[in-house]
């Protein structure tokens, strides 16, 4: 008997020791019960640095606020940031270091055409999932990748909307300034389709390298051409420079932006330049308290020290919340392909975020169509 007391005494602890063994090695890489580990690489320095850094305040200050709440099921979220200054080789090296190394549990927050390209077949290959990329292109949308959610709108509804804009106030004589890489190939590839809806022949089309403000070139092929207005499909540094040079040699007509050049960065670079220049969004006016979701982000950004609000931190703030809410779907017991799963499910009949409407279900994972259009003002402001 006593004997039998003793050898269960040893063979008790041990299989407790060996189901703990067996239950760690299923547990979700970064998840554990204090923490849900996130990763994001973008640009947080160079020219395009705006871009990472709004995008990245917007969603910390969420997510801050959640955590200050006990966060999702006693996890706090926690986001380890990753500069590829907007270059997609920087992005791949980043994307293997977080998963392999840092071993989070998804992507959130990426920022950019190319970046986002360079990780896609790392994070599908692991399983990664791939929140909220800043892209509209159809890289990301197409064919269906069950790994990554897009909440902002595509690059076609974008130029759509802007040519459509356009050929409604009888300008019909448009060309194309675009980075020469997958986001502006992308981006003009939408106005090429635009146009052809409404039988339209594009003037010209010129470009500019990624994290180049070299627009000599560009200026020289599409100015003798004098177009009634120029869809821009870069970021905030090359547009800039853009603007102001076809201005300097006498161009009179106007300029569209896609939303991805980062409006406020835009605004600022240009200073007294920007009136007049034409952006379109793919999140609310972030001056307007008509939605909810707005006056949260308000309230939020500014409890975080942040006063200034602009479209970049916005899209980053609804990102986050709407991650959040696949969070808490998916359950205490989190796994990646729960949080799947839980994402699929969320559309505008069971979840309101405030005034912006999301939808995805498991056939399609692009959660808005939104797009409005803004104009920047002579103070750097915007107007809707």
């Amino acid at each position: 008997m006593h004997l039998h007391r003793r050898l269960l005494s040893f063979a008790l602890p041990l299989v407790i020791g060996v189901c703990g063994f067996v239950s760690a090695s299923f547990a979700e890489s970064g998840v554990t019960d204090q923490k849900i580990l996130l990763g994001q690489s973008a640009a947080f320095s160079g020219p395009a640095a705006q871009l990472g850094i709004q995008m990245n305040a917007g969603a910390k200050a969420y997510f801050d606020s959640v955590n200050e709440q006990g966060g999702v099921f006693g996890r706090r979220i926690e986001i380890i940031k990753a500069d590829d200054k907007y270059e997609a080789d920087l992005a791949a090296a980043n994307t293997k270091r977080l998963i392999e190394q840092d071993d989070v549990f998804a992507l959130f927050g990426y920022v950019g055409t190319p970046t986002s390209n360079a990780a896609l077949p790392i994070f599908t290959e692991a399983g990664v999932p791939f929140f909220a990329p800043v892209t509209g292109a159809q890289s990301l949308r197409e064919p269906l990748n069950r790994q990554v959610f897009n909440v902002r709108a595509s690059y076609f509804d974008e130029t759509e909307h802007l040519v459509e804009k356009l050929a409604n106030v009888g300008i019909k004589s448009i060309a194309v300034f675009y980075q020469n890489d997958a986001y502006g190939r992308a981006g003009l590839e939408g106005v090429q389709r635009a146009m052809k809806k409404l039988n339209l022949e594009m003037v010209e089309s010129a470009t500019v390298e990624r994290n180049s403000t070299d627009v000599s070139k560009a200026v020289g092929k599409i100015l003798p051409k004098r177009p009634a207005a120029v869809i821009q499909i870069s970021a905030y540094a090359s547009c800039a420079a853009y603007i102001k040079e076809m201005r300097k040699a006498g161009y009179n007509g106007q300029f569209y932006n896609v939303s991805f050049v980062g409006s406020q960065a835009l605004a600022d670079t240009l200073g007294k330049e920007g009136e007049g220049v034409v952006i379109s969004q793919v999140v609310p006016f972030p001056w307007s308290s008509s939605a909810p979701v707005v006056a949260e982000y308000v309230k939020l950004m500014g409890k975080s020290g942040v006063k200034e609000s602009n479209f970049s931190s916005l899209e980053g703030f609804i990102a986050a919340k709407v991650f959040v809410e696949g969070l808490k779907r998916a359950g205490k017991d989190l796994t990646r392909a729960k949080l799947v799963k839980a994402l699929e499910s969320i559309n505008m009949k069971n979840y309101n975020s405030g005034g912006f409407d999301v939808n995805f279900s498991g056939s399609n994972h692009n959660g808005s169509t939104f797009v409005d259009m803004t104009m920047i003002t002579k103070d750097k402001k915007f107007m809707n």
